[in-house]
């Protein structure tokens, strides 16, 4: 696998080699686009509205719009001279805590890896890490652009993620959830719920089903086949959140634990004894 960049590490005085891999990529289908009469490609035409007319790539420069329908124009070597040249130096700025970092910040995902002679430096940062529960905020120029980069322990070493820059993350106060309505019963069923569909990450276990009926779909196209439709998914609105809760329960049970959770819910209900007494 090829690296994307290659330099150094560094942080206080240490310094070490390390390189960088892609670690994630999205799969798609594509589509090319074909004339409706013949079956044959087209292609898009570049039409300049003022001239009423066809024109060719050549003809096009890139421009900025500061005003509605007012553009300044930008030549190619013009945006090569600000560009940050790409760097062989990674510097670590400093140290957060893990759980102060949110997920919405972080963009694409590398793998880092020593280089020859930065296996030592690297597996110490690594250990110092994992057992403090820090990660690293370092900045980096590739490709073309200033990143901000945030570093972290992964499973087996040193994972690092691009990050959004802080006016590039929106903020909408509207979903914030008001938990101030909640009752005590309703969270108890919420928790055995998610504890009886808790198990191990094991991201092998999920697929992309749109793809895969996609590529079905082709297949039958190309064999000939009548491509049949996917089923619509149904679902009831929630009309009494504590009788859903409940339901959920009991499909995800055996009859036996089913029949035991029922008493739970009895407890959770606070109801009489003498209820109690016959659920058990």
């Amino acid at each position: 696998m090829a690296s994307t960049w290659k330099g150094h590490l560094t942080f206080g005085l240490v310094s070490f080699p390390v390189r960088l891999f892609t670690a994630a990529r999205s799969e798609t289908i594509s589509f090319n686009q074909l004339h409706k009469e013949d079956g044959s490609r087209v292609k898009q035409v570049l039409f300049c509205q003022a001239e009423d007319k066809p024109i060719s790539r050549s003809e096009i420069v890139k421009g900025y719009e500061y005003e509605k329908g007012k553009y300044v124009v930008v030549e190619e070597e013009e945006i090569r001279k600000v560009a940050p040249k790409t760097a062989k130096v990674m510097e670590i700025q400093e140290f957060v805590k893990a759980t102060d970092v949110d997920p919405v910040y972080l963009e694409s995902s590398y793998y880092m890896a020593p280089d020859e002679g930065g296996e030592k430096p690297y597996a110490l940062l690594f250990e110092t890490l994992k057992q403090l529960g820090y990660f690293g905020i370092a900045k980096v120029a590739m490709h073309n652009r200033e990143h901000v980069v945030i570093l972290r322990p992964g499973e087996k070493g040193m994972v690092l993620h691009t990050m959004y820059y802080a006016d590039e993350v929106r903020r909408l106060d509207e979903f914030k959830p008001d938990v101030t309505n909640l009752k005590d019963k309703e969270l108890a069923l919420a928790k055995m719920l998610v504890e009886s569909l808790a198990g191990e990450f094991e991201p092998e276990k999920y697929s992309d089903t749109y793809r895969t009926n996609l590529r079905a779909m082709i297949q039958a196209k190309i064999d000939g086949q009548e491509v049949v439709e996917t089923p619509e998914t149904h679902i009831a609105p929630v009309i009494d959140i504590m009788e859903a809760l409940r339901r959920s329960l009991e499909m995800r049970k055996p009859p036996m634990v089913a029949h035991a959770s029922a008493g739970e819910s009895d407890e959770v209900e606070d109801e009489k004894p003498k209820r109690k007494a016959r659920s058990a």
